[in-house]
């Protein structure tokens, strides 16, 4: 008699904790589950209806392209022979003027390249004769990190022709020094003063190189 009332009474106790665990853990999921489904669906009522193809200010339907092929065009480089740090003190720098082709089928000519210091003064003219760049080519243009004649605020006047409608170059100046603890580095890109035909961008009369 004591056994079975000893199994009666571990059976009572199985059924309460299984009671408890309902109450106390499943059912608490289960409400839960039913409150997050019902804010999705009050969400998604929420939200209005949108057909495809809609265009918003981050995509427009245009009527003419936002670029355009060029066959010429006079180019302002930035260039730092120098920047400061600290109480002032200058920290000298090798500029390297880089030009690309980025048209992948037709030739550019680099007919000028002129080096200006801070006040707007020619230096002096990088090209001896005009420079044919192939399809995808690149050239390279260097001012020694002891010129400093150029100072902080030196340019490139870089000048370009095409026998026809390319897509524009690239032109930057990457501005460098590995010297001591720490180097420094970056670079600048060029701005367009002005484009058209071979004609309308002619290159100026050119500075004599400097040996």
């Amino acid at each position: 008699m004591a056994n079975e009332a000893n199994e009666a009474q571990a059976e009572k106790i199985t059924k309460q904790l299984k009671l408890v665990i309902f109450l106390f853990v499943v059912a608490p999921i289960v409400l839960l589950v039913i409150f997050i489904e019902f804010r999705f669906r009050s969400f998604e009522s929420a939200i209005p209806y949108q057909e495809p193809n809609i265009r918003d200010d981050a995509r427009m339907e245009i009527d003419v392209m936002p670029w355009h092929p060029v066959d010429g065009q006079r180019l302002y480089v930035p260039a730092y022979s120098h920047v400061y740090h600290q109480q002032g003190e200058p920290v000298h720098l090798t500029v390297t003027l880089n030009i690309r082709n980025t048209d992948m089928n037709h030739d550019i000519v680099v007919s000028s390249v002129r080096y200006f210091d801070t006040a707007g003064k020619e230096l002096r003219s990088m090209l001896k004769k005009p420079l044919r760049l192939g399809p995808l080519a690149a050239t390279e243009f260097m001012i020694k990190r002891e010129d400093k004649a150029g100072g902080s605020g030196a340019s490139f006047i870089v000048e370009w022709q095409a026998g026809t409608e390319v897509n524009q170059p690239l032109a930057e100046t990457i501005m460098i020094d590995t010297r001591g603890q720490q180097g420094i580095s970056f670079t600048a890109s060029a701005v367009i003063l002005s484009e058209g035909t071979g004609e309308n961008i002619s290159p100026s009369t050119p500075v004599a190189p400097s040996p």
